[in-house]
């Protein structure tokens, strides 16, 4: 653990979903202001991951929508409350505190939160990773899941593997990064048919004719070492060949899947890989924890987006009068009441002259 100083709050969120954007919304009209931790490099969950241009329907008030323009305005909803994000960060150890507080560390990171709640959808999206003898003892040295830094690329020769939007838009800006800049890109994928955006796929031909990609159809099957170091990957092609493609970086872009990684081990309550909670106030069987959105299980559940909205505005309000015993708890809307528009950032309105 690094020796970065612990984060007191009220609140903590895990996932930065569309739930988790909208419990910190939630959260932030009862006057409290929240961290929110999640283990992608962005907001937005399995919908900008997975579908950040498919539409959605049934969201209210939203005839249609992306994931991608869902999560955009979640997070103008959620910025009059500035809530603090930790992206590239999974939770892993979960402590109670003598007084009641939780201490929850990612390894990065410890906070220390007197609530907290799990958005985590169906768990926590990480890489799927590439299994070959070998490789993992060079993770993060030249094999990668996520874009390496500038001075892991400059002059190398770098290999994407992958055929979906990241991985195209990863080796666009490879090979169009000005300084510093990879000596070659090549982009692997089983077949020559990539998914992804239109203009991405465009800009791809453009470099692939020009020659500052190139593309080469094939499952990577193998590696080669030297000197402790990675220096070739051996790709087998559609036709049966086997090529020898140097590399010094290898950025693995085969996707994301969800695993429900160390929450299972925290001693909460429950049932078929999901979390038991009181339908009341979402709380789980330990007190100060709350679990909204597909994490979570209870009688005549339903893995709705909306469904979590409305899971987390119920939480909120149990957190609050949790936090606060002696509130008052009555009931205020943002069309009338002053606090929730002072909270809101919202200018005063003036009524128009009689008369």
């Amino acid at each position: 653990m690094p020796d970065a100083a612990i984060i007191d709050t009220d609140a903590l969120v895990i996932g930065a979903g569309p739930v988790g954007l909208f419990q910190v919304f939630q959260l932030g009209l009862q006057g409290i202001h929240a961290q929110v931790v999640d283990v992608l490099d962005q907001a937005g969950g399995q919908c900008i991951e997975l579908y950040p241009d498919k539409p959605i329907y049934d969201i209210p008030g939203l005839p249609y929508s992306t994931g991608r323009a869902l999560t955009q305005r979640l997070l103008e909803q959620v910025a009059p409350f500035q809530p603090a994000f930790h992206f590239n960060q999974q939770v892993g150890q979960l402590d109670r505190q003598p007084d009641g507080r939780w201490l929850v560390a990612t390894p990065k990171q410890q906070f220390l939160t007197r609530t907290l709640f799990i958005a985590a959808g169906v768990g926590a999206f990480v890489p799927k990773e590439l299994r070959l003898d070998g490789l993992p003892a060079y993770a993060d040295t030249q094999l990668f899941y996520r874009l390496p830094n500038d001075a892991q690329i400059k002059g190398r020769q770098v290999v994407v593997l992958g055929g979906e939007e990241t991985a195209v838009d990863n080796a666009i800006a490879l090979a169009t990064a000005e300084s510093p800049s990879a000596a070659s890109v090549t982009l692997v994928h089983r077949r020559d048919v990539l998914q992804a955006r239109p203009d991405a796929l465009e800009k791809l031909a453009q470099l692939r004719a020009s020659g500052r990609i190139a593309f080469i159809a094939g499952q990577i099957t193998g590696i080669e070492t030297r000197g402790g170091r990675l220096v070739a990957v051996k790709v087998t092609t559609p036709e049966d060949q086997t090529l020898s493609l140097p590399v010094d970086v290898l950025l693995v872009n085969q996707g994301i899947s969800p695993k429900l990684g160390p929450i299972a081990d925290w001693g909460l309550a429950m049932a078929r890989k999901q979390l038991s909670v009181d339908p009341a106030t979402f709380a789980t069987s330990e007190t100060g924890i709350y679990a909204v959105g597909d994490i979570n299980s209870y009688p005549g559940k339903k893995k709705l987006i909306v469904c979590g909205f409305h899971e987390a505005t119920l939480a909120a309000f149990a957190a609050a009068s949790y936090l606060d015993p002696h509130a008052s708890g009555v009931l205020q809307y943002t069309t009338s009441s002053a606090l929730l528009q002072q909270r809101l950032g919202v200018k005063e309105i003036t009524s128009p002259p009689a008369g």
